[in-house]
């Protein structure tokens, strides 16, 4: 098995990506566009990763909401080349670190997500992984307690993905890496997402400075809002995930509120950016089918809709984290397809809760009717969905939260 591999776009891969582009946008755009956009597409789109478990995805349709449920892998690097002179100095600042490691799950039913949020200090084990540099020599040997950070300069992203994948117990067939200018021009594509700050955000470190109250972040806006630490929370990377979570949220609420997922040029307009932006598994390249995943998402309640931060403590020093024991129930949730459901105890300090009013109210609860006895010898019911220990924090997509901001003089 080979991961890693970059593949060569030949002309009967042009071809193929071209055809399916064009299948894929007719279908759900009008033929009028069609033409061109299977065009755009295809020349848009940088080379590709394999990852070695793209044979899950057999069969799956390549229009309308994909059928069944998807786990994805979004990385975003902090590498700086490519990436201008805003960001440092890319012959000086080389290293390539998985900053950001977010696994998306959606249910088979599409009735329920979960976005888990991996903090960049945790320790982790990574398996045995292909070589990038040398796809067809000796694999990289596993290793042991490494920052999982650090698993995207070791072996690429396919190594990320295996790494997870070992972590949670769930295989993921789809995969992307972002780097910084990448994640602007994603916020362009989805027209700006409007975020709450409680009190007022100043970071020398990203150059961010907003003041308490709403704020429409597109481009490189939205970039600084992501990557902030020192202006958010306790200035921790923890404290910049639950930020990323806010941002998150209000995308969510903001792509069902506009229509984006059921409009197809809006759809398309998104595939272009990723294209562009992003280097994507095999199993993306096909525009049709990150629409085809963006469209299972259309009709899930937001209340079901939950970013949750994996739960780590520090080890001695506080140099780095590692899973406590409550990570056993996001993955059981994972791994048996279930909701997650967060305990109204826990507490994130890193951001303000406020009311939504446009928000989806969760069900009233009745009065429980009379229970029947229980036979001892009964197999016991199938959870229906995992309540999450109190040190699991996170929010769902239906809350509407300010970030926390801090000034200068906080730092």
């Amino acid at each position: 098995m080979r991961h890693g591999r970059l593949k060569r776009r030949n002309a009967w891969r042009s071809v193929a990506k071209i055809t399916a582009s064009i299948v894929g946008v007719a279908l759900v755009s009008g033929t009028a566009v069609a033409a061109y956009a299977g065009w755009d597409l295809a020349n848009t789109a940088k080379p590709t990763v394999t990852l070695g478990n793209e044979d899950v995805l057999e069969g799956v349709p390549d229009v309308g909401a994909i059928e069944g449920g998807v786990n994805l892998l979004l990385i975003g690097s902090d590498s700086r080349e490519g990436q201008g002179g805003g960001f440092g100095d890319p012959d000086e600042e080389t290293a390539v670190l998985n900053d950001v490691t977010m696994l998306m799950h959606i249910s088979e039913d599409h009735s329920n997500a979960s976005v888990l949020s991996f903090p960049r200090d945790m320790l982790v084990d990574v398996p045995e992984c292909a070589d990038p540099a040398d796809p067809t020599g000796e694999p990289l040997s596993e290793q042991y307690g490494v920052k999982i950070n650090s698993v995207l300069s070791l072996g690429g992203m396919a190594c990320v993905v295996k790494t997870v994948e070992q972590l949670v117990g769930v295989t993921i067939p789809f995969a992307g890496t972002v780097q910084f200018m990448g994640v602007a021009g994603l916020s362009e594509a989805v027209g700006g997402v409007p975020v709450c700050v409680a009190e007022p955000i100043e970071d020398e470190h990203t150059d961010l400075y907003l003041p308490a109250g709403m704020h429409e972040l597109s481009g490189l806006p939205a970039l600084q809002f992501l990557r902030t630490r020192h202006g958010v929370g306790d200035g921790s990377d923890l404290g910049r995930i639950s930020n990323q979570q806010v941002f998150m949220s209000a995308l969510a609420r903001t792509l069902q509120s506009n229509g984006t997922l059921t409009d197809p040029v809006k759809l398309y307009s998104i595939a272009k950016a990723a294209l562009a932006n992003m280097q994507l598994s095999d199993s993306l390249m096909d525009p049709t089918r990150m629409i085809s995943i963006a469209k299972a998402l259309k009709d899930t309640d937001l209340n079901k809709i939950a970013f949750v931060q994996y739960p780590t403590g520090y080890v001695d020093g506080g140099a780095a984290l590692l899973p406590t024991d409550s990570a056993d129930a996001i993955n059981y949730a994972l791994q048996n397809d279930l909701p997650v459901a967060f305990d109204p105890t826990a507490q994130d300090t890193s951001f303000a809760s406020v009311g939504d009013p446009a928000a989806v109210a969760p069900p009233a609860e009745e009065a429980p009717a009379e229970e029947a006895p229980v036979d001892p010898a009964a197999p016991a019911p199938a959870p229906t969905v995992e309540a999450l220990p109190s040190d699991v924090t996170g929010q769902t997509a239906a809350e509407t939260r300010c970030s926390a901001g801090r000034t200068l003089d906080d730092q």
